[in-house]
């Protein structure tokens, strides 16, 4: 069964590439996208996703207030933090609202799919 990412990025353009990319690989499954935090909670409600992507810096709800509902109402969904904004404070952030992983933009996109191809094979944890 393909693994069911939710992409929460305010940026289109980003949500598209990442939508091609990923869809790109047989075992990754797009279940959602989402312009904002409060949009992503709703989404994972709606779609129970295995990861969530989200943006750092977000209108309405940015991506670690976002984290942090996810985190509480689906605790089992793997939380990946992908961002221009991934220096100390950031990360330290991160971690304590129970992001797994943090990405950098733009130089990442593949280093997340090789991730989540990854995570498609041994389970999200």
């Amino acid at each position: 069964m393909p693994l069911k990412i939710l992409i929460a990025d305010d940026n289109a353009t980003v949500r598209r590439l990442l939508r091609r990319t990923i869809e790109d690989n047989a075992e990754l499954n797009i279940c959602g996208e989402a312009e904002n935090g409060r949009i992503a909670v709703e989404q994972v409600r709606q779609s129970n996703p295995d990861v969530v992507i989200l943006d750092f810096q977000m209108p309405v709800m940015n991506g670690l207030e976002a984290a942090r509902e996810i985190g509480r109402i689906a605790p089992k969904t793997t939380l990946v933090l992908f961002t221009l904004y991934a220096h100390a404070e950031v990360l330290k952030q991160a971690e304590a609202v129970g992001i797994r992983r943090v990405f950098s933009k733009p130089d990442s996109f593949s280093h997340l799919v090789a991730w989540l191809r990854t995570m498609a094979v041994v389970g999200p944890s």
